[in-house]
C-alpha cells in the first residue's frame, strides 16, 4: 500500500484525534441508549389460528373446525406446514411459513381465508382468532400477590388499582392475572322441576335475555320541558330475578324461582395459586416488541415497592429475566474486562515497554465503543451474543495494532527514524493486515444467509464481531502509526525488549533449525502433519452433538399430570405434597404453584399442574439449575405415585425459543386405535435406549366423555334434531351467560346452568325436557337419545393434513446425536401397515436442520476467505498455499471438545466458521512477507521463507496469544450466561492454536514445494509468489 496516504495520516495528527473522539462520542451516547435484553429480537415466520366450539369433543372440533379451516388455510403463499390440536371445545392451528415471509402481509392473507370458510362453520363456533408466534409473548416478569384480605377482595384489589397501576408503566404491553375470584350469579335448574311445569331451557334463556334490558319509550313536552320516557327493565335485585316469569302452567304464570335457585358465587376455580405455599394470584407482565427487558423490570419493581406501602399487599417474584440479563451481561464483560488484561500483560511481556503496550492497547476500548454505535444504528440490542460478541473478540481487535506496532518497532530498531519507521513500517503490513482483516469479516457474510434459529440469532453477534475488526483496522493504519511517530521517541533503541526476550531468542533459534529439518525433508513433513491430522479424526467420536448449550439460568419449570379425569381438589392434594417437599430447600427463593392448568389461550385442565421454581443468586448456589433439577426429579420419583407423570425442564430452553422435546417421533395416518399401538411400540423401543427419561406420547391417555347418542327413527317423528339436542345439553353442564347483573358500578354475568347435583348424576340429565320443534310440547331427553360414558381421545393432532401422534423423550447422560442414532437404529426394523409413515423430529430435527444450513454457510465462508486472498495477491494458486492452515485448526478444534467436554453445537458450528477467516491470518502475514523478500530483495526461496519466517514469528505468536487468551475467560465457562458463549471460543482457542503451530511450518514447506513445481513445469515469470515479482530476466 502507498506509503503516501501514511505519510499523509501521520502528519495531521489533530485530524486523527478529532476522527476517534467523533467515533468514541458516538459509540458512548450510542451505548446509553442501547435496549438490554435477554437475546436478539427473535421473530418467528409462523401464526396461530385460535377457534372455540365450547361443548364439542375433539372428533367434532376436528371434522367441524379444523378440517375446513386446515383446507382453506393449506393454499397461503411461502407455506412451509401446518399443523393442528383439536382438543374439546377448541380448535388449535400453527402455521408455519418461510423464513423471509413478511408476517403482516402472511397475517392479512390468513384472515382473508379464514373469512371465505366462515360461513362453513356451525353457527355456535366462536371467530378464528389468529396470532403471530413471538417470543414477547413470553412474560419478563412474574409476581405473586398476596395479603391480608379475604381471596374475593384480594382479587378486586389486584384487578381495579394493581393491574391498572402496572399496565400504565412505560414499555408494558400487556398485565394478565391468574388465580383470582370473580364473582357471578347463578342460574341453577333442576330438569325434573322443568319437567313437573312444562318449562324448557330456551324459556328459560329467552326471559333472561330479553327482560333484563332498559328500553326507550320516546320523548313528550310538559309545561315548556322536554321529558324522556325510560322503560327500567334491568334486574335490580336478585329477588326481581326470581320474580320472573319464564312461562305459564295450567293458566298460571310459571316464575323462575319455582324451577330454579338464583344465588351469588364465584366462577367455578379452575386454577388454585400459591406462592410459597401461600394462596395468590399469579401477575404476569409481558412487555412491548421494542421496550427495554430491563428498564421494564426495574419500573415494575419501583411501582410493586410503592403499591407495597399504600396497599395491604405482599408482593413475590416468581421469575425476572432482568435478573438472568444483567448478571450475563456483567459477567460476560468482565470476562472482556479480564480477556483485555491478559492481551495486555502478553504485549508488555513481549515488548518490555509500558508505552508501547500502551498504544496496542488503545485499539480495544476504541474498537468497542465504534461497534456500540454499530448496534445502535443496525437497531440491536446489547444482549448475552452481542456482549459475548465483543469479549470473544476482544483479544483479536489488537492484532492488526501488534503487526503494524511490532514492524515499526522492528526498523526503528534497526536505525530507521521514527517518523520514517511510522510510514513504512504501515505500509510493509498494511495489505497483508487488510486481508486478514478481511478474510475473518468475510466468513460472517454466509451466517446472514443462515436461516433458522441459528440465523436469527448469531447474526447480530456476527456483525458485532465483524464491525468492531473493521474498528481495530482503521484504529491500526491511522492512530497506531500517528502514535508511535511521536511516542516511540520515548524508547530508546537498544532498550530491553521484553522480559522473555531471551527465552523468545531461544524459540527463535529452534524454530529456524525446524524449520530448515522441515524443508530438507518436505515430504516427511507433510506427512508427520497428515498424520496428527487423521489422529485426531480417531477422537471425534467421542464429541457429543446437540442443538443449544444448557444455559443455568436459576429457574425450573415443573409440569405435572394426574390421570385423566382427576379432580382439581386430587391435583392439588398432589401439588401440596410437591410443596413441601420444595418450599424449605435452601437454595430455591420462590416458589410459584398453579394447579389446573394451563393450556394455550387459556383452556384449563384439572388434572394437570406446573410450577416454577426461582432459586437463591448464582454465586450462592452449591448447585448449578441443571444439577437442582437432577435431584428434584430423583425426590419426585420416590416421592408420587407412579400413574403421576412430571417433566422438571431448565428454563433456559424457553429463552431460547426452543419448546420442543430433545426427541420427538411423528408417526402419520389415518386411524387412531393404530397410531395408538405404534405410539406404545415405539415408546417402548425408545425407552430401551440409554439416555432417555420421561418417554410419553400424545395418545397416551384417554379423556371421560358423555356421549349423547340420537335415536334416529324417535327423533324423525317428532321433528328434534341432533344439533337442538347439543346446544341444550352446553347450557346445562357448562352453562351460558346470558346477561349481566348491575351492582353498583360492578357488572356481574349471570349464567344459566343445571344443578350441581344433576351434572353428578349424570343420569339425570335423561330428564331433561327437550320442545318439540312445532313449539307445542316438549319430550324427555331420554325418550329420544341414550346417554352413556365413554372413553375419548384427550386431543387430536394433525399435520400436514394427516393424523399425527408424537413420542417424545427427555434425555440424561448422554448427548442428543447419540441418543438420536441409537433410537433410529431402535426403530430401523419396526414394520408400519400401508398409509403410516414414521419421522424424527423435535431439537433433533432442528439440529440436523441448523448443521445443514451452518455447513453450507462454512463451505461459502471458506470460497470467500480464497477469494479475498486471491484478491490481495493477485493469484489463485498462492492462497492455496495459506488455505492448509485450515485442516490444521481440525486437530486443535477436536481436542478443545474431547478435553473440555462441550458439545458440537449451533454456537461451536459458529466457532468453526469463524475460525475459518482467523487462521489464516498468520499465513498471510507469514506469505506476504516471504514475497516482499523474494520481489524487493532478490531472496531465494529457502532464504526468504527462513527470514520471513525468523522476522515474524514474533508478531504471529503475540496475535495468536492475545486471541488465545482474550478468549480464555469464556472459554472456561465461568458466571451467568457463559455456557451459551464458552463452546465457541473454546473452539476458536483450540483451532487457532492447533493452526499456529503447524502454519509455522507447514505453510513455508507447502510453499517451497509449489514454487518448485512452477519451475519445473516452467512458470518463469510467475512463480508461486505475488504477482507483481520482478522477472527473472531483469
Amino acid at each position: 500500500m502507498s506509503s503516501v496516504i501514511f505519510k499523509r495520516i501521520i502528519s495531521r495528527p489533530v485530524f486523527v484525534l478529532v476522527i476517534v473522539s467523533v467515533i468514541l462520542v458516538l459509540g458512548l451516547v450510542s451505548f446509553l441508549n442501547i435496549p438490554l435484553d435477554l437475546l436478539p429480537e427473535m421473530s418467528f415466520p409462523m401464526a396461530v389460528v385460535y377457534t372455540t366450539y365450547e361443548g364439542a369433543g375433539p372428533h367434532e372440533v376436528e371434522n367441524m373446525v379444523t378440517r375446513p379451516l386446515e383446507e382453506a388455510l393449506s393454499t397461503l403463499d411461502n407455506l412451509t406446514n401446518i399443523s393442528s390440536t383439536s382438543s374439546a371445545g377448541s380448535s388449535m392451528i400453527m402455521i408455519s411459513f418461510g423464513w423471509h415471509t413478511d408476517m403482516d402481509f402472511a397475517t392479512m392473507d390468513v384472515r382473508e381465508q379464514l373469512d371465505l370458510v366462515r360461513g362453513m362453520l356451525p353457527d355456535d363456533v366462536g371467530d378464528p382468532m389468529v396470532f403471530r408466534l413471538n417470543p414477547t409473548m413470553m412474560p419478563v416478569i412474574q409476581i405473586g400477590v398476596s395479603g391480608d384480605l379475604p381471596h374475593d377482595e384480594l382479587t378486586t384489589l389486584t384487578e381495579d388499582v394493581i393491574k391498572n397501576r402496572l399496565e400504565r408503566l412505560e414499555g408494558v404491553a400487556a398485565v394478565e392475572i391468574g388465580g383470582g375470584l370473580v364473582p357471578e350469579i347463578l342460574v341453577e335448574f333442576e330438569p325434573r322441576r322443568l319437567l313437573a311445569y312444562g318449562i324448557t331451557i330456551p324459556d328459560l334463556q329467552r326471559a333472561l335475555f330479553m327482560e333484563n334490558r332498559n328500553f326507550v319509550g320516546g320523548q313528550f313536552k310538559q309545561y315548556g320541558e322536554l321529558y324522556h320516557a325510560r322503560i327500567a327493565g334491568e334486574f335490580s335485585s336478585l329477588e326481581e330475578i326470581e320474580q320472573l316469569v319464564v312461562g305459564y302452567n295450567q293458566g298460571g304464570p310459571v316464575r323462575l324461582g319455582d324451577v330454579a335457585e338464583v344465588k351469588e358465587a364465584y366462577k367455578e376455580e379452575n386454577i388454585i395459586s400459591r406462592l410459597n405455599g401461600e394462596t395468590t394470584l399469579n401477575i404476569s407482565i409481558r412487555k412491548q416488541s421494542d421496550a427495554n427487558t430491563v428498564s421494564v423490570a426495574s419500573r415494575v419493581h419501583d411501582e410493586m415497592a410503592k403499591l407495597e406501602d399504600e396497599l395491604p399487599v405482599r408482593f413475590g417474584i416468581v421469575m425476572d429475566q432482568s435478573e438472568f440479563i444483567i448478571g450475563a451481561i456483567r459477567n460476560l464483560g468482565q470476562m472482556g474486562l479480564v480477556g483485555a488484561f491478559l492481551a495486555a500483560v502478553v504485549l508488555y511481556l513481549f515488548l518490555g515497554n509500558i508505552v508501547l503496550t500502551a498504544i496496542i492497547s488503545i485499539a480495544i476500548p476504541v474498537s468497542v465503543i465504534a461497534a456500540f454505535a454499530f448496534l445502535h444504528f443496525q437497531n440491536y440490542t446489547i444482549n448475552i451474543l452481542t456482549m459475548g460478541g465483543l469479549a470473544l473478540g476482544v483479544g483479536m481487535m489488537v492484532d492488526n495494532a501488534i503487526v503494524v506496532l511490532e514492524n515499526i518497532f522492528r526498523l526503528h530498531q534497526l536505525g530507521v527514524d521514527v517518523e520514517d519507521a511510522a510510514v513504512r513500517g504501515t505500509s510493509q503490513v498494511a495489505m497483508a493486515i487488510t486481508a486478514g482483516t478481511l478474510t475473518t469479516v468475510a466468513v460472517f457474510l454466509p451466517i446472514a444467509f443462515v436461516e433458522g434459529i441459528a440465523g436469527i440469532i448469531f447474526t447480530p453477534l456476527s456483525w458485532t464481531v465483524a464491525f468492531s475488526l473493521l474498528a481495530s483496522l482503521l484504529v491500526a493504519v491511522t492512530v497506531i502509526p500517528t502514535l508511535s511517530a511521536r511516542w516511540l521517541r520515548r524508547v530508546r533503541r537498544q532498550e530491553r525488549e521484553g522480559l522473555i526476550v531471551s527465552f523468545l531468542e531461544k524459540i527463535a533459534n529452534y524454530y529456524e533449525r525446524l524449520l530448515n529439518l522441515a524443508l530438507s525433508h518436505r515430504i516427511l513433513t507433510v506427512f508427520v502433519v497428515f498424520g496428527a491430522l487423521v489422529l485426531s479424526v480417531f477422537l471425534i467420536p467421542f464429541i457429543g452433538y446437540e442443538f443449544i448449550p444448557a444455559v443455568d439460568s436459576g429457574e425450573v419449570s415443573l409440569s405435572l399430570e394426574i390421570p385423566l379425569g382427576s379432580s382439581l381438589e386430587y391435583t392439588d392434594s398432589i401439588m401440596g405434597e410437591i410443596e413441601d417437599l420444595i418450599i424449605d430447600n435452601p437454595q430455591v427463593e420462590t416458589m410459584l404453584s398453579i394447579v389446573g392448568g394451563g393450556s394455550f389461550m387459556g383452556d384449563q385442565e384439572a388434572h394437570t399442574a406446573t410450577a416454577v421454581l426461582r432459586l437463591i443468586p448464582h454465586g450462592e448456589r452449591e448447585q448449578t439449575t441443571m444439577e437442582f433439577g437432577e435431584d428434584l426429579r430423583r425426590q419426585l420419583t420416590e416421592l408420587l405415585p407412579p400413574e403421576v407423570k412430571f417433566t422438571v425442564q431448565d428454563m433456559s430452553s424457553t429463552f431460547m425459543g426452543t419448546g420442543e422435546a430433545p426427541l420427538q417421533i411423528a408417526l402419520q395416518g389415518d386411524d387412531l386405535d393404530i397410531l395408538a399401538e405404534l405410539a406404545a411400540e415405539v415408546a417402548n423401543r425408545v425407552r430401551s435406549v440409554e439416555g432417555t427419561r420421561e418417554v410419553e406420547t400424545s395418545l397416551e391417555q384417554g379423556t371421560p366423555e358423555l356421549q349423547v347418542r340420537l335415536d334416529r327413527s324417535r327423533a324423525a317423528s317428532t321433528g328434534i334434531t341432533t344439533e337442538q339436542i347439543a346446544s341444550q345439553i352446553r347450557v346445562a353442564l357448562d352453562g351460558q351467560v346470558l346477561t349481566r347483573y348491575r351492582s353498583g358500578a360492578e357488572e356481574i354475568d349471570v349464567r344459566l346452568r343445571t344443578s350441581e347435583e344433576t351434572r353428578k348424576d349424570w343420569q339425570a340429565l335423561g330428564e331433561m325436557p327437550v320442545p318439540m320443534p312445532t313449539g307445542k310440547g316438549f319430550l324427555p331427553l331420554n325418550q329420544v337419545a341414550s346417554i352413556e360414558r365413554t372413553v375419548a381421545p384427550q386431543s387430536i393432532t394433525r399435520e400436514g393434513q394427516v393424523r399425527t401422534v408424537y413420542v417424545s423423550s427427555q434425555l440424561w447422560g448422554r448427548d442428543l446425536g447419540r441418543v438420536a442414532a441409537d433410537v433410529e437404529k431402535a426403530l430401523s426394523d419396526l414394520s408400519l401397515p400401508l398409509g403410516y409413515s414414521l419421522d424424527m423430529g423435535g431439537e433433533q430435527a432442528d439440529m440436523v436442520e441448523s448443521f445443514k444450513q451452518l455447513g453450507y454457510a462454512l463451505l461459502l465462508a471458506i470460497l470467500l476467505v480464497y477469494l479475498v486472498m486471491a484478491a490481495q495477491f493477485e493469484s489463485l494458486l498462492h492462497p492455496l498455499v495459506i488455505m492448509f492452515s485450515l485442516p490444521n485448526a481440525l486437530i486443535g478444534i477436536v481436542l478443545a471438545l474431547v478435553i473440555s467436554g462441550y458439545t458440537l453445537n449451533i454456537v461451536s458450528f459458529i466457532g468453526l466458521i469463524i475460525l475459518a477467516g482467523i487462521v489464516v491470518n498468520n499465513g498471510i502475514i507469514l506469505v506476504d512477507y516471504i514475497n516482499q523478500l523474494r520481489r524487493e530483495h532478490g531472496y531465494s526461496c529457502r532464504e526468504a521463507i527462513l527470514e520471513a519466517g525468523k522476522t515474524r514469528l514474533r508478531p504471529v505468536l503475540m496475535t495468536t496469544l492475545t486471541t488465545c487468551l482474550g478468549m480464555l475467560p469464556t472459554a472456561l465457562g465461568i458466571g451467568e450466561g457463559a455456557e451459551l458463549q464458552a463452546p465457541l471460543a473454546a473452539v476458536v482457542l483450540g483451532g487457532l492454536t492447533s493452526s499456529t503451530l503447524f502454519t509455522l511450518v507447514l505453510v513455508p514447506v507447502i510453499y517451497s514445494l509449489l514454487d518448485e513445481l512452477g519451475l519445473r513445469l516452467g512458470w518463469k515469470r510467475k512463480r508461486i509468489i505475488a504477482g507483481k515479482e520482478k522477472e527473472l530476466e531483469g
